[in-house]
């Protein structure tokens, strides 16, 4: 359930030290049998997620979480995947204060952000393997600030811009910040869960189990739709072209493929 946002505002001695960092790991997965639809499959992907998209949603992402952008850098490779660097700076925010994250934010190759003492990254994996006509897009982002701004406003933001079929979050505040008394503070906002600051919409179409270390500020959350709809996860071929016996074969597919990764093991069968 959301938390309670009303946290009174904290007076701090000088510049919020705190590190927050949050990472995903965001997966879609997609069956594409024939090697001219697995390659149309990467270009697609490849395409959808270049150089030029991925610093958009960079850019939308500081907006989001009020950080000013002072350089980019970005770079498309051969045979596939993008790179985006951003330098950005905190915005002005006036006195030393912080209160509690607002929760939830907005909804909306490869790219990094660096941000000043701080960074966002973005780099895309698209695969695929001719066995078993699997092909995987993932793609690994970072968002790392330090001061009043905060990486979970855009939690929501990176969920949607995706539309993954797995996201595994990880969340941590690092260092700590001094009030005006000089007393250390090591987190700055309430939280029990990553999902504190997920959309209702999403939290109904995911299913999510936690690993949380609250002892070390460390929030762990995976994500994994909640239905499986065979249209999908084609490419190339609709399921009205399919036999019964090949939908359920493929369908078996896809899920043993989103399980192994959800789990982040390699399970029996489909091999």
């Amino acid at each position: 359930m959301p938390i309670d946002t009303s946290m009174k505002k904290l007076k701090l001695e000088g510049f919020n030290n705190l590190t927050k960092s949050l990472s995903f790991n965001i997966y879609d997965i997609c069956y594409a049998n024939l090697p001219e639809h697995r390659r149309e499959y990467i270009e697609y992907i490849d395409e959808a997620y270049n150089a030029e998209r991925l610093t958009q949603i960079l850019t939308d992402v500081c907006d989001i979480i009020g950080a000013r952008i002072l350089n980019i850098a970005r770079q498309d490779y051969e045979p596939q995947g993008a790179s985006v660097t951003m330098l950005i700076a905190e915005e002005e925010i006036g006195s030393p204060e912080i209160s509690n994250t607002e929760a939830p934010g907005p909804l909306p190759e490869a790219v990094v952000g660096h941000l000043d003492k701080s960074h966002v990254t973005v780099h895309t994996y698209p695969e695929s393997h001719p066995d078993n006509g699997i092909s995987t897009f993932r793609a690994d982002i970072d968002v790392s600030t330090c001061g009043v701004i905060s990486p979970l406003k855009a939690l929501n933001y990176l969920i949607h811009s995706f539309e993954s079929d797995i996201v595994i979050m990880d969340y941590r505040v690092r260092g700590f910040t001094r009030d005006v008394r000089g007393r250390k503070h090591f987190i700055d906002h309430k939280i029990n869960s990553i999902q504190n600051f997920i959309a209702r919409d999403t939290r109904d179409r995911y299913q999510m189990i936690d690993v949380n270390v609250y002892q070390e500020n460390i929030f762990h959350t995976k994500m994994r739709l909640k239905d499986l709809t065979l249209n999908n996860y084609l490419f190339g071929v609709g399921e009205e072209a399919l036999a019964a016996a090949e939908k359920r074969r493929i369908s078996k597919q896809v899920e043993h493929e989103i399980m192994e990764i959800y789990y982040g093991s390699n399970l029996p069968g489909n091999r």
